[in-house]
């Protein structure tokens, strides 16, 4: 079966490209870099070859340049960069077991096939390799999304996709173990930005490359008067007391390891030498522990 176009990725990367040239806003990047660096820190071995999946900017392969336990570094960017490799996050061109590492943030969320995207990841990765990656999560502008809904029914009797269907924190730990990877890990970092109104977040968003890319989208622009209602919609449901707005966004991370004898493996049902109750110190069927 062929997987369903939900993004014209041209067009993604078309709008990344205009972002990094006209003043990319990285306030995300940079946040997903720092804690890239945290969650290496705790990875305590070498990795002689490291992959850069589709991050915006050089800034994570930098991280990974920088942190002295990182060998050489290959970047696959998604538009045309000095030093880089200009490729696709959905086609990997690179043969299979070749890296230690690969990472790659803020990127995959908009790949239509983050199964398949997950599959090369774990082909291109030595056994014992380790995948870290973030990408946007269900929560992303769940304001927005909820407001432009209402304003478009409202001024337009009908409604069009706007906001990307980001992956599900819930979902993508299958996903992981679908795609082959062993340990699998994942969690979230809830972000909330305070703006002036929804034009102000929306800028920002054309400056991250963000504008709305689904391949269903409606080609016409959204009329001035839905725009102005979106606005009033944000600050009616969700204003503060200072008349900003807030913004959610999600950033998932996930992490995983190509398979490997010598990891740690559960236990076989039943293989346990010793009673969970004697391990506890209580008796069968007490919840409290005995006192000596």
């Amino acid at each position: 079966m062929s997987t369903p176009l939900v993004f014209d990725r041209p067009l993604v990367r078309r709008r990344l490209s205009r972002a990094l040239h006209q003043g990319y806003a990285d306030f995300l990047l940079v946040r997903a870099v720092e804690d890239l660096e945290e969650r290496l820190s705790a990875v305590l071995r070498e990795f002689p070859l490291a992959l850069d999946i589709g991050t915006p900017t050089p800034a994570a392969a930098e991280i990974l340049r920088r942190s002295g336990r990182v060998g050489t570094v290959i970047r696959l960017s998604p538009v045309p960069e000095p030093g880089s490799i200009l490729g696709d996050e959905e086609r990997l061109p690179f043969s299979g077991e070749r890296f230690d590492l690969a990472v790659s943030l803020m990127a995959l969320h908009s790949v239509n096939d983050l199964p398949g995207s997950l599959i090369q990841i774990r082909r291109a990765l030595k056994p014992d390799g380790l995948f870290i990656g973030a990408l946007l999560g269900g929560s992303t502008l769940a304001e927005l999304r909820q407001s432009l809904t209402q304003a478009e029914s409202e001024m337009e009797g009908g409604v069009s996709p706007r906001v990307a269907p980001f992956a599900d924190l819930r979902d993508i730990g299958g996903l992981l173990q679908r795609a082959g990877f062993a340990l699998p890990v994942t969690d979230s970092d809830i972000v909330r930005v305070r703006y002036a109104n929804a034009f102000a977040l929306m800028r920002d968003l054309r400056q991250m490359g963000l504008a709305n890319a689904l391949n269903d989208r409606r080609r016409t622009p959204l009329r001035r008067a839905t725009l102005m209602r979106t606005a009033e919609i944000y600050a009616e449901r969700f204003g503060e007391p200072d008349g900003r707005i807030p913004a959610t966004f999600e950033i998932v991370w996930l992490s995983g390891w190509t398979p490997h004898e010598s990891q740690q493996k559960p236990l076989r049902p039943g293989s346990a030498k010793v009673r969970l109750a004697d391990a506890l110190g209580v008796k069968e069927g007490s919840s409290k522990p005995e006192k000596e």
